[in-house]
């Protein structure tokens, strides 16, 4: 990747490197003019932008630190692969186009003038331009690759394929799942445990498509393809989360849901023969179901540890399925953690999950941790095992949404 950096001389380099704490002092202020610039040129683009994470403010956030940290790193590009890989799954998740970069660019550089004024010099701006395209390059070259695997694969596809809902069942008093197999009859690709699939709801009375990246939450060659999908409810000012909840009402057996392949970084490495721990918070236990359902056909003899967090067994889904599957296999252990049990629930702590409970009913920290939840779960989840000394490889986990450092 540094090859891809040599059109970049010393000075426009020291320019990027000496402006990108003046922007990141400006970051949230420049993305948010950002998108109201470009979605307001271009109001077709509502149709791909999550527009509730708009409203948060996470996506915008999101995309400041993608931005500031390719530039922090301009000299060594590769340092930031990880995380250029991570975002353009979800990119090719969500059918994104290198036309539409450009675009992004233009914008962004409109916005970095707009904030900071007749401190965005011409020579500020031209440095900024010529990073800008580097780093767009090197997303669309990864990206084409993934497009190409993607279709090179055995039923494979590339932008979304209609697949019709045969099976809708109620999992909690907030969770659904829904069973989807393909229009066409033709085949569909296997997928790695824990990856995602993007739907495009298209919501009668909604002027634009809203996308949604859901964890698939089976084992991979059921032949089938499963979502478990959480109904956001309105919490204070933010409104109830639209795609939920049109799943939840709308969609019924025989809707028609047009979805993109399976895509993402976050799955269970199957050479791996060390215990595996998951843990998940609410809805964040599908991708860990999906990795526990395979880990009992493909790796029958290794140790699991399944522990899931939830509020009461009210909004806790599945949990019928997670207990069958540990009394009929010996090497499997699930625990539930409840934070606020009902009247009668049975679960084997009250309150959170921490290091020292950890320490009591895990084996040992030598084992490979996955885990996925609402982001409070996560920063927890991550502190928690810091705490029991587990190894950084050993860490692994999933943030639904926007990426977000929840190391710090």
């Amino acid at each position: 990747m540094t090859t891809q950096t040599v059109g970049l001389d010393k000075g426009t380099k020291d320019i990027i490197k000496a402006t990108v704490p003046v922007l990141q002092e400006h970051g949230a202020e420049i993305t948010k003019r950002f998108y109201e610039l470009m979605l307001g040129n271009h109001p077709e683009l509502k149709n791909i932008f999550n527009q509730t994470n708009q409203r948060k403010g996470d996506q915008p956030k999101a995309l400041a630190n993608t931005v500031y940290a390719a530039a922090a790193n301009i000299d060594h590009l590769e340092v930031i692969l990880p995380h250029v890989k991570q975002i353009a799954h979800k990119h090719r998740s969500l059918n994104i186009k290198p036309e539409q970069y450009p675009i992004v660019g233009k914008h962004l550089l409109l916005a970095i003038k707009d904030v900071l004024g007749d401190a965005a010099t011409d020579d500020i701006i031209n440095a900024w331009e010529k990073a800008y395209g580097v780093i767009a390059d090197i997303f669309i070259s990864v990206e084409k690759e993934m497009y190409e695997e993607t279709l090179n694969k055995t039923g494979g596809w590339v932008d979304f394929r209609d697949f019709k809902v045969f099976k809708k069942v109620k999992e909690s008093d907030v969770i659904t799942s829904f069973y989807l197999e393909p229009v066409d009859g033709m085949p569909f690709p296997i997928y790695q445990p824990g990856q995602y699939i993007t739907v495009k709801a298209e919501i009668e009375g909604e002027k634009y498509n809203h996308l949604r990246q859901y964890s698939l939450s089976c084992a991979p060659g059921e032949g089938y393809y499963r979502i478990s999908v959480k109904r956001e409810d309105s919490i204070g000012d933010l409104p109830a989360g639209v795609v939920s909840t049109y799943l939840h009402e709308q969609v019924e057996e025989g809707s028609i849901l047009p979805i993109s392949a399976p895509s993402g970084d976050f799955y269970l490495e199957k050479n791996d023969t060390r215990p595996l721990i998951l843990m998940s918070g609410g809805v964040g236990l599908t991708p860990m179901v999906s990795m526990l359902e395979t880990v009992i056909k493909e790796q029958p003899d290794r140790k699991v540890v399944f522990i899931h967090a939830a509020q009461s067994s009210k909004v806790h889904a599945m949990k019928d399925r997670i207990t069958e599957i540990s009394k009929q296999h010996i090497n499997v252990e699930s625990y539930i953690v409840y934070d606020k049990p009902c009247e009668g629930d049975a679960c084997d702590k009250v309150g959170y999950i921490d290091a020292e409970w950890l320490k009591e009913i895990l084996p040992t920290n030598d084992a490979a941790f996955y885990f996925c939840g609402p982001k409070g779960f996560m920063r927890a989840a991550y502190q928690n095992l810091k705490k029991y000394q587990v190894e950084d490889q050993d860490i692994h986990f999933e943030i639904f949404g926007p990426a977000e450092d929840i190391t710090a």
